[in-house]
């Protein structure tokens, strides 16, 4: 099995997808672990000298005035963890938990936490025994970390709690430590609060939500380009000259995109034939620009991920020349403003698919498919519900690209006066992202329909791998009214997986 090492200086993104959804073992680098003993010898000096030190002698947050005494400190660092894990709702995904735990111990093994050797390596081994805290769906205003999702971790590195096994069963997280041969740790001075302050939960969804988003799209510019070759749009408006000139890199890679996906078809260039039109309409010509700014505010996303998967946060952190310093850092500012800006992205990529899935299904717009599809219109409804069912999802992407980051709630007795609610953009992008795979699967199966009903036109080869792909994947071609939610579940699957670029890139190569 793959094992990724963790050392001082942070991880990257394919790390985190490699451990949260891949499975990866977890491995403390041996610079990690002493990284680990310096840091913790200066808390310790810390720990034994009269002076209050926040998060090691202290209170916190708005309580960070009282000065707690040695033999209340262990006491003290239970009960933050047990208070904070105060999550309700639903469980979150185990991904998720796998992601944010990781980022906690990559953060803990920079150094700059003052955590024992002991406690990182039981975090590690949580991770590879596939033991997943419980944790729940509310409970996070991204700031001063996400702290309720995290206490929930911190719970069960304790031996308390609640957890699922490698089994997928949810068991007392005591039970699951014992059966695997790891022992509870027992948290001393600073460690509760370490183990609490990050911005780990909403940097975790923001790295698969990338991933994801990377499929969906190049997913996307091949419905973009299968639904201008249904409606016989022209292909000249993705030229790589006419794009050189607006020089955006998102915009010049989605059109080469289509252009190599439509490469060969018999199908576009017919715009002027039996009802002469100048133009395409802007949700088949302008494509590559709405996909393209897209795909660049992924780059920007990228940029700010790679900046945070780099960091170290916490409060008060550790500093190379013994200083134990409190700071901001933990404020998800930074990464709360891109997970709702690929939102909003998200939300006018589907939108855009939306439209020319209704001019496929037009017969006024349509240039001469049948209404909605359909085999017998009148007898038949064809496509007109599954239209339906993509403009639900749309208005919900809709709903959901409004910013989460823009809001700000008080807590802990106005200490904490200004927060990200980072966690909260993160857990919409999720959706998002799962409603956008939906919709580019509708647009797959109007466009694959529409061109097949081309009688005499010959699609490109890209285009008949995809038909015959899906076919092969359940998903039925034109005829009369069949129950149809099986098929869109089919084609959403067969794009969600991975299998419509697959059939793509049998005829393309890999697309960018």
């Amino acid at each position: 099995m793959h094992t990724v090492v963790v050392g001082t200086s942070g991880v990257t993104a394919s790390d985190v997808l490699a451990v949260a959804r891949g499975g990866a073992r977890v491995q403390l680098s041996e610079e990690a672990v002493a990284a680990l003993a310096a840091a913790r010898e200066i808390v310790d000096a810390l720990a034994a000298k009269p002076d209050p030190v926040y998060g090691v002698s202290t209170g916190f947050g708005a309580l960070a005035t009282r000065h707690i005494s040695p033999e209340l400190r262990a006491q003290l660092q239970r009960n933050i963890v047990r208070s904070h894990a105060a999550g309700m709702g639903p469980a979150v995904e185990r991904d998720v938990v796998r992601a944010l735990m990781f980022l906690r111990l990559k953060t803990v093994c920079s150094g700059h936490t003052g955590v024992r050797p002991e406690v990182a390596q039981t975090m590690a081994d949580l991770l590879n025994a596939g033991i997943t805290p419980v944790v729940h769906e509310y409970g996070s205003l991204g700031c001063s970390g996400d702290l309720a999702p995290l206490s929930h971790c911190a719970l069960a590195l304790m031996g308390e709690g609640d957890a699922e096994g490698p089994d997928g069963v949810v068991r007392p997280a005591a039970e699951l430590l014992a059966a695997h041969g790891i022992q509870p740790v027992e948290l001393r001075e600073k460690e509760g609060l370490a183990l609490l302050n990050g911005t780990d939960g909403m940097l975790g969804m923001l790295v698969m939500a990338l991933a994801d988003l990377d499929t969906l799209y190049r997913s996307a510019d091949v419905t973009a380009a299968l639904s201008l070759e249904a409606l016989l749009g022209t292909d000249k408006v993705l030229a790589p000259e006419l794009h050189a000139i607006r020089p955006h890199p998102g915009q010049a890679a989605s059109a080469a995109n289509m252009l190599a996906v439509l490469k060969g078809s018999g199908l576009t260039g017919h715009h002027q034939d039996d009802a002469p039109r100048v133009q395409d309409a802007y949700s088949v010509r302008c494509a590559p620009q709405v996909a393209g700014a897209g795909r660049d505010t992924m780059a920007h996303a990228r940029l700010v991920a790679d900046r945070e998967l780099a960091s170290a946060v916490d409060n008060p952190v550790v500093l190379p020349d013994g200083r134990v310093e409190s700071n901001g850092n933990f404020h998800g500012a930074p990464v709360a403003y891109v997970l709702d800006f690929l939102a909003v992205a998200v939300a006018d990529l589907g939108s855009i698919a939306e439209r020319r899935t209704d001019r496929l299904l037009d017969k006024n717009r349509s240039h001469g498919l049948p209404p909605f599809l359909a085999d017998d219109a009148g007898v038949d409804s064809g496509l007109m519900i599954a239209q339906y069912t993509q403009a639900a999802l749309v208005s919900e992407l809709k709903r959901l690209a409004v910013p989460a980051s823009a809001d700000s709630i008080p807590s802990s007795a106005m200490q904490e006066d200004h927060v990200s609610m980072g966690w909260s953009a993160a857990r919409k992008l999720r959706t998002a992202v799962d409603n956008l795979t939906r919709v580019l699967a509708v647009e797959l199966y109007a466009a694959t329909r529409a061109i097949e009903l081309r009688e005499g036109l010959t699609p490109a080869p890209a285009t008949r791998a995809v038909i015959d792909a899906l076919r092969e994947a359940g998903v039925q071609g034109p005829g009369p009214d069949r129950f149809l939610a099986p098929d869109l579940a089919a084609a959403d699957t067969f794009v969600r997986d991975g299998r419509l670029l697959a059939a793509v890139e049998t005829v393309t190569g890999p697309l960018q």
